[in-house]
């Protein structure tokens, strides 16, 4: 009995090793924006104010389910959408805050509007207006049906 109750703690305390956040859409609109001056750029930017729980999960591991974007020719940038590519936000159905840049380890083989469960250590982004204000990085990626 005790040897039960040992190995039941070693597990769980193992399964909390690789506990991820399923993160929503919903998580992700939770912000506010201001805009700032970027003095490189000589233009006013959305400046995003990211709320306390999407602080608290930087530098985590996280989950989300969205639409992959492919849109840079040389297929160096990829992106988890809210919408697909005809309602995002490119096209005025959205924020900012409706998509996600994603850093993968190897370049992905996935098709423009493919639905994606993602996971990967989320970053946030205030100060680079060259990357999204939520990024993906290490990225893993599976095709939903």
């Amino acid at each position: 009995m005790k040897n039960n109750i040992v190995l039941v703690l070693l597990l769980l305390s193992s399964l909390s090793c690789y506990a991820q956040t399923q993160l929503t859409w919903m998580d992700l609109a939770r912000i506010d924006y201001t805009e700032k001056y970027f003095e490189a750029y000589g233009s006013n930017f959305l400046y995003p104010e990211f709320s306390d729980y999407m602080k608290s999960l930087e530098g985590k591991k996280v989950s989300i389910t969205g639409y992959f974007l492919n849109i840079d020719p040389s297929g160096k940038m990829f992106i988890l959408s809210k919408n697909p590519m005809a309602s995002c936000f490119f096209c005025g159905m959205g924020g900012p805050e409706t998509a996600m840049e994603l850093q993968f380890k190897s370049k992905p083989d996935f098709n423009t509007d493919d639905i994606l469960y993602v996971t990967g250590t989320l970053k946030l982004n205030a100060d680079d207006v060259q990357h999204f204000n939520y990024i993906l990085t290490d990225c893993v990626a599976q095709k939903m049906k």
